[in-house]
């Protein structure tokens, strides 16, 4: 009986995570190709799209540096990973960028519940940056000898991205009820999108 609860509390937590992680995929692109639309009517420009299928990454570089978070990892790039890296090593650099991007996590996560979070997310982009420069060590070390990508193929990439993201990062957006104040702003937005609509229809 209790290792059925156990279970059922554990599906659970998998099935949040995964509807947490569409929201946020699918919410990001609704909300940025909203965002695009007024350049591109107004000023006759287009904006460099946020992401660009980072689920057919081929490796953690390629998923965290040129496919998520387009806009934040070349913000990152040329503000942290760009002046540590012409000092220092790239590992460092590496370190340094994801270290900077958990703070900055922490602080949306701080401003989201107004609670001090754990030190789960920390630990989700030190494990990333860490893992980043090993893959960056090792096809330095087997370059001309082995292919990394043909030995660590795109989708054991997205498996660990989405593994580690199950274990260290949305439960603590579930902890904080991210879902929750989610669906309370779609809501409201939705009822704001009717009350324009409705007055509009008032006038004409």
């Amino acid at each position: 009986m209790i290792v059925s609860v156990h279970f059922k509390e554990s599906l659970n937590l998998v099935f949040s995570s995964f509807l947490l992680l569409f929201q946020m995929y699918l919410s990001l692109e609704l909300v940025l190709a909203l965002v695009a639309t007024f350049p591109r009517f107004l000023l006759v420009m287009e904006l460099a799209p946020e992401f660009d299928e980072p689920y057919l990454s081929s490796s953690l570089q390629e998923f965290w540096g040129r496919r998520w978070n387009i806009v934040a990892s070349s913000v990152l790039h040329s503000a942290v990973y760009l002046p540590i890296g012409r000092k220092w090593t790239p590992i460092p650099a590496v370190m340094a960028t994801f270290i900077v991007s958990a703070v900055m996590h922490k602080l949306i996560f701080f401003y989201m519940s107004r609670t001090g979070p754990t030190w789960r997310i920390t630990c989700f982009f030190l494990l990333h940056g860490l893992c980043l420069s090993i893959e960056i060590v090792l096809k330095k070390a087997l370059a001309g000898v082995l292919d990394i990508s043909e030995v660590i193929p795109g989708p054991l990439t997205v498996a660990f991205v989405l593994r580690t993201g199950f274990w260290l990062f949305f439960p603590e957006l579930l902890c904080l009820k991210a879902d929750g104040r989610a669906i309370e702003k779609y809501a409201a937005f939705v009822e704001f999108l009717k009350h324009i609509v409705s007055a509009n229809l008032i006038r004409s």
